[in-house]
């Protein structure tokens, strides 16, 4: 459920995800850039909420500039991130102006450890998107090593499907497919090792590509290492063999799927609105995920 698009001088709206909103240049001119705004919508069991998170829009935003910055040599779509660079003061904080990409419909996914979709594979199979690994592996075990386990975009709404590495290479050729595979490896262990020194563990994360047009250059986009797009646990109460809490919207899913809410998750109805101490718990999480991580205060 989508609220009411923000109307910005100079820019036109053009597309609603499940949090963010994109924008193109009013002026027919100016081409090749698009204004992403992130808004504070949540998203649980492929619904998006009807009650959104004070601040998480901002705080998404912030942390992936944060991570844009650390993983340097790693082309991203950032152009600028501040009113001086042309963002409106009216989404200033939660908005960047990037460089338009031609996407890759591949949501690239890296695994460090086992649990959520991989650890269901891995159960029946022995396998994570038809990759084998050791038996005797738990929920919250380490992987021997990072993988690549890729997933098929999916429409709002609907579920992303997982993919074996061959299905990447029928879409988008060998060598971009492999060049996908490096860089999101490079991206998790290269965070992996950054998140851990500030005592958090991270199990897995997605990122988004797309291509410059023009010349092709494979280029980071969409947002990276936030709480909605990777799993954070702490890594003083991490213990293989059970869930472990995470620094994004668990407060939301537990909800969801306890008796207080009186939601059906196989229903077709929309689930119902968050009471306020679930929103403000939620809140706390993300708010605690960008000073853990960046080591600053969130303002």
């Amino acid at each position: 459920m989508a609220g009411p698009v923000t109307a910005l001088p100079g820019w036109h709206h053009v597309y609603s995800g499940k949090v963010r909103e994109l924008y193109v240049p009013s002026d027919p001119e100016e081409t090749g850039k698009v204004l992403v705004v992130a808004s504070d919508r949540i998203s649980a069991y492929d619904h998006v909420l009807s009650t959104e998170i004070p601040d998480k829009g901002r705080v998404l935003t912030q942390l992936s500039l944060w991570w844009f910055s650390q993983l340097d040599g790693i082309a991203n779509h950032v152009v600028s991130a501040d009113v001086d660079g042309g963002v409106p003061s009216g989404v200033a904080g939660r908005a960047m102006i990037c460089r338009k990409l031609d996407m890759y419909p591949i949501e690239c996914i890296a695994r460090g450890y086992l649990t959520g979709s991989g650890l269901a594979e891995y159960r029946q199979h022995q396998t994570v998107c038809g990759l084998p690994l050791p038996a005797g592996l738990v929920d919250g075990s380490p992987l021997p090593e990072p993988v690549f386990t890729p997933s098929a975009k999916a429409e709002v709404g609907e579920h992303d499907e997982n993919i074996d590495f061959a299905a990447v290479v029928s879409v988008v050729g060998q060598e971009t497919a492999g060049e996908l595979r490096n860089q999101t490896l490079e991206i998790y262990r290269r965070a992996e090792a950054i998140a851990r020194e500030r005592g958090i563990i991270l199990a897995d994360t997605k990122v988004e590509f797309g291509a410059v047009p023009g010349t092709g250059a494979i280029t980071l986009g969409d947002e990276v290492l936030t709480p909605d797009s990777s799993r954070f646990w702490d890594a003083a109460t991490w213990k293989p063999g059970q869930a472990q809490p995470s620094f994004d919207k668990q407060f939301v899913r537990d909800w969801l799927t306890s008796s207080a809410s009186g939601w059906d998750r196989n229903s077709d109805q929309p689930p119902p609105p968050l009471p306020d101490d679930v929103v403000e718990h939620t809140r706390q999480r993300y708010v605690e995920a960008y000073e853990r991580l960046t080591g600053e205060a969130f303002d």
